[in-house]
């Protein structure tokens, strides 16, 4: 039994860098490619989009990194995670919306801007994740 630990144990941490690794060239090729055009290329069109396919795929790769991460670990930590991401979801959809239509109906007059949702979308995984290993735990 304590082979399968230990084993389990070194998948668990394996499959957390590897999503860590992604992620974080996912973060890098996201500032790239908003901060790429003003300072690094002069807004060359070809530049850009080749920063936006690249962050593209990285996120792409670190979706999939995320689920093989969650394949590896118990029960327990796959439903806090799956109630933090329904929780996540829900509240960016609703919340997205509802923010969305503040804006074309003129009710906030700086429009609506994306960052502030993914902020709010963030929030909420963070608090229900915390939130739900103190339930569970």
């Amino acid at each position: 039994m304590m082979s399968n630990s230990k084993d389990w144990k070194d998948r668990v941490n394996k499959t957390t860098a590897h999503l860590a690794g992604w992620t974080t060239g996912w973060v890098i090729t996201m500032a790239v490619a908003t901060f790429g055009p003003t300072y690094l290329w002069d807004f060359q069109q070809w530049l850009t989009i080749i920063a936006i396919l690249l962050n593209l795929s990285l996120g792409l790769g670190m979706i999939v990194a995320y689920i093989r991460h969650l394949k590896t670990q118990d029960e327990m930590m796959q439903k806090i995670q799956l109630q933090a991401m329904a929780m996540a979801l829900g509240v960016g959809v609703v919340g997205g919306l509802s923010y969305s239509l503040l804006d074309t109906t003129n009710i906030i007059s700086s429009g609506a801007k994306i960052p502030y949702l993914v902020i709010l979308i963030c929030i909420t995984y963070l608090v229900s994740i915390f939130v739900n290993s103190k339930r569970y735990r």
